[in-house]
C-alpha cells in the first residue's frame, strides 16, 4: 500500500481504471446486440440457420447441441428457415461434429437436402467467417444457447453476416 495520499490516489484511480477496462467487452457486447435476440416464436422467414457445435458424448450431440438442433429442427418443421448450416469441429477422424448434427437433424424431420455441413468450425469466430465467404450467407439466424448467443451474433456481425440470435432452451442456461 502507497504511504503517501498521492500514491493511493493513483492505486485508486488504476484499480477503477482496471475495473473499467474488465466490464468495457461486455458492456459493448450488450449494446451491439440488444436488439438482435428473438424468441423461437419471433423468428422472421429466413434462408439459413446456423447451429453452432457444442460437443459430442459418444458420438451424439451432447444436452447443449442437442437442444441447439432440436431449436433448428423446431423452425425448419414451421416453415421459419430453409436451410441448416451445421458448424463444428471434425479435426480428428474420431471426432466429427458436423455429421453427428447433420445425422440428429434428419432423425428429428430435416431432409439432408436442406442440412449444410461446415467441418472447420473450430470456434464461433471461424464459423463465421467461413459462412460468409465459403458458404456465402449474407443473413442468418444463429442458434445457440444465451450465453454463447451475444458473441455470436457479434462475431458474425463483424465476418459480414447480418444476424440475429435465437436462445436454444436449456435448464442450466444462466441467461
Amino acid at each position: 500500500m502507497p504511504r503517501t495520499r498521492a500514491g493511493r490516489r493513483r492505486l485508486l484511480r488504476a484499480v477503477v481504471a482496471g475495473c473499467v477496462l474488465v466490464l468495457l467487452p461486455g458492456a459493448w457486447l450488450r449494446l451491439v446486440t440488444d436488439d438482435r435476440l428473438r424468441t423461437a416464436g419471433d423468428v422472421e422467414r429466413t434462408e439459413v440457420a446456423v447451429v453452432f457445435g457444442a460437443g459430442l458424448w459418444d458420438g451424439e450431440p451432447s444436452p447443449y447441441l442437442a437442444h441447439r438442433l432440436d431449436t433448428a429442427a423446431e423452425l425448419y418443421r414451421a416453415g421459419r428457415i430453409e436451410v441448416v448450416l451445421v458448424t463444428g469441429d471434425n479435426s480428428r477422424e474420431e471426432y466429427d461434429e458436423p455429421d453427428a448434427m447433420r445425422a440428429y437433424l434428419v432423425r428429428h424431420g430435416v431432409p439432408g437436402a436442406r442440412i449444410v455441413s461446415d467441418y472447420a468450425g473450430f470456434d464461433t469466430w471461424d464459423s463465421c467467417v467461413r459462412a460468409k465467404k465459403i458458404f456465402g450467407v449474407d443473413r442468418a439466424v444463429l442458434i445457440s444457447q444465451g450465453f454463447h448467443l451475444r458473441r455470436a451474433v457479434a462475431l458474425c456481425r463483424a465476418a459480414g453476416v447480418a444476424s440475429y440470435g435465437v436462445g436454444a432452451a436449456d435448464r442450466h442456461d444462466a441467461t
